[in-house]
């Protein structure tokens, strides 16, 4: 485990410089942890990879500012988190009309929404712990060490954001 922490501080190293190889690898190795948090977060794999994609276009153009070789992981899964976010928002102003069978759903349809506007309230670092845990999995641990932080430190903001999430839920 040491040694490809290590390994991808190198890489991000390189590709901080502009090698395109290291970047390609470190790609090579987030890729499936990101396509799944998108697929979980936006529920359409179109979209998902569509999502994906842009945060790597943008992760390749910003990688030279990164100051923290470590924070990779935690890097740029911020930036799909918010790209996820901007895409849900698009979700939310689009509108269609609806089969008349789907109508009827309209109760589960609007409780959902109240979730996903409840959950865009929050603030990036909880929608990202949040997403990490309930949509791709992670352990606090796993999360812990993508952000830099203790695992009881990222326990402490998962059950800060979701006391905020039922707070907002039951003034509506």
């Amino acid at each position: 485990m040491h040694n490809s922490i290590e390994n991808e501080v190198e890489l991000v190293r390189k590709a901080r410089k502009g090698d395109t190889a290291s970047f390609a690898e470190l790609y090579k190795q987030v890729y499936r942890e990101m396509y799944r948090f998108a697929l979980y977060t936006l529920k359409n794999p179109q979209d998902a990879e569509d999502v994906v994609s842009d945060t790597v276009l943008d992760a390749w153009v910003q990688i030279p500012g990164l100051r923290r070789v470590e924070s990779f992981r935690a890097w740029i899964f911020r930036i799909l988190s918010n790209k996820c976010r901007m895409r849900l928002k698009m979700y939310l102003q689009k509108t269609e009309e609806l089969p008349e069978e789907l109508e009827a759903q309209e109760g589960d349809w609007n409780d959902q929404l109240d979730v996903k506007m409840a959950f865009a309230r929050l603030l990036d670092e909880e929608r990202l712990i949040l997403s990490m845990n309930l949509f791709a999995g992670y352990t606090s641990r796993e999360i812990g060490t993508f952000l830099g932080q203790s695992h009881n430190t990222v326990r402490s903001k998962q059950a800060r954001a979701l006391k905020k999430l039922e707070k907002m839920l039951t003034r509506q």
